[in-house]
């Protein structure tokens, strides 16, 4: 892949940190520098243009001017592909939820052809968001796991996934078993995991619907892959949390069930953790496992509002989703304001340099690919978007009256969506411009299935 030179502002955090409002690095006229789709040159314009080897490039013209902000792309620690049809379904709490849309909504998946389609429609929504790496749950039919990866692998994107496992409580056609979950998610693991830029994580959906037997199986897999990612759900209702005491008496708490099957630790990455006891703070410290902020499911379920001031006091890492479908949004952005709406309803207040952070460098450090994506130091990976300031009148105007940089990205959080997104770059290729669709994904192949037979 050619260089590429990049200028505009550039706003990125290059090192993980506690105070990111102190650890940024901004440059108001920068130059971003790419080749062979990694980051080869980040500073100042002034300096680069100094330089002699440059000034051919510049007499030819090689240099693309940005109006908006360059930031790292986004990083979605938690998010659900085949809910994205379900999204905004009306008036239940998380258990219900699951059983009265989201389980007939996963069974469509048994289709090869529709998990085609539906995957190409995620990913394209995802990269038209800003989103350029994300944790990824499937289901549980292992065609749904090659349609995503297929799919990302199309746009050379970042992306972990992993084929839901889910023995009990569930329809019929919906469950595997222990066995047949740990042989189908171990070849999934063994085709995909570090496969160009594929992540695989052994993702059992959550203890309740996982027997003791498959949890044990995940627990197997995931010592046997050490460097293979987890995910999974922790503590995100009250009436999940009782349904637990009930399952596992034997055990402390909703973490304690993990931990006895040896599946929290580093690359652990739990869903919501709203209401954790004590102990599981600590646990989660300890293990070096890492908790996502779901700010928008937790407040369209009713499940409650994540202690974002505790987790970080407890010295947990924190990254920010989406959670789509309970989640309203794919955009990162909405779900920052969400954020900052739960954080004022416990009496603080998410600076928004730290809200970004935990969508870029902060969230790579929790899911430890910091070395891979999240910044844009040189050798990093040349994901990226540009930010337009004039996305909707409202935020135009607002921008203009804001006199420091912390009030302008106040702003584009609290205002923005998916409209904030100009350009989204994966390994330094264009792969969307705003009023286009995504290079390489036919991003509208998913309505051909609707149900009603509409379309």
């Amino acid at each position: 892949m050619p260089r590429q030179v990049h200028r505009g502002s550039i706003l990125h955090f290059p090192h993980t940190t506690s105070d990111p409002a102190s650890h940024y690095q901004y440059f108001n006229d920068g130059v971003l520098v790419t080749e062979n789709g990694r980051v080869t040159h980040l500073g100042e314009a002034s300096d680069f243009f100094r330089l002699p080897a440059n000034q051919q490039l510049l007499n030819y013209g090689g240099v693309e001017l940005h109006k908006g902000l360059l930031i790292p792309g986004l990083i979605d620690s938690h998010v659900h592909f085949p809910q994205v049809e379900m999204i905004a379904s009306y008036g239940k709490q998380l258990l219900d939820w699951l059983n009265e849309y989201t389980f007939p909504t996963e069974k469509q998946f048994a289709n090869e052809e529709y998990a085609n389609a539906q995957a190409e429609f995620f990913l394209s929504q995802l990269i038209a968001h800003g989103t350029t790496t994300a944790s990824v749950f499937a289901t549980v039919h292992p065609q749904s796991v090659n349609a995503f990866f297929n799919a990302a692998e199309s746009i050379q994107a970042r992306m972990i996934c992993g084929k839901v496992m889910m023995d009990r409580f569930c329809p019929d056609d919906l469950q595997d078993t222990p066995e047949q979950g740990y042989r189908d998610s171990k070849a999934l693991l063994e085709r995909w995991h570090k496969n160009g830029r594929a992540l695989y994580a052994i993702t059992p959906r959550f203890a309740p619907t996982s027997s003791p037997e498959q949890l044990a199986k995940a627990g197997q897999l995931a010592n046997e892959h050490p460097d293979a990612f987890i995910q999974t759900h922790l503590s995100e209702n009250l009436g999940e949390i009782e349904w637990i005491k009930e399952l596992y008496p034997q055990h402390p708490d909703y973490l304690g069930v993990y931990e006895a099957y040896d599946l929290v630790r580093d690359r652990a990455l739990f869903g919501h953790a709203v209401h954790l006891q004590p102990r599981e703070y600590q646990g989660l410290k300890t293990s070096g496992a890492s908790v996502s902020f779901c700010p928008s499911s937790n407040l369209f379920l009713g499940s409650g509002l994540f202690n974002y001031d505790k987790a970080k006091a407890d010295g947990i890492k924190i990254a920010m989703a989406s959670d789509v479908g309970a989640g309203t949004s794919l955009s990162l952005f909405a779900n920052q304001a969400d954020a900052y709406k739960i954080c004022q309803l416990q009496n603080s207040s998410l600076n928004p340099f730290e809200s970004l952070y935990l969508c870029t460098q902060g969230a790579a450090s929790a899911m430890d690919i910091d070395h891979l994506v999240g910044n844009l130091n040189p050798g990093s990976e040349a994901d990226f978007v540009e930010l337009d300031f004039m996305a909707t009148p409202m935020l135009q105007q607002r921008l203009l009256r804001c006199k420091t940089l912390s009030e302008q990205l106040f702003a584009i959080i609290t205002l923005s969506d998916e409209r904030i997104i100009e350009r989204t770059y994966v390994c330094g290729n264009l792969v969307y411009k705003k009023g286009s669709k995504v290079c390489g994904l036919n991003s509208t192949s998913g309505l051909r299935y609707l149900s009603n037979g509409s379309m």
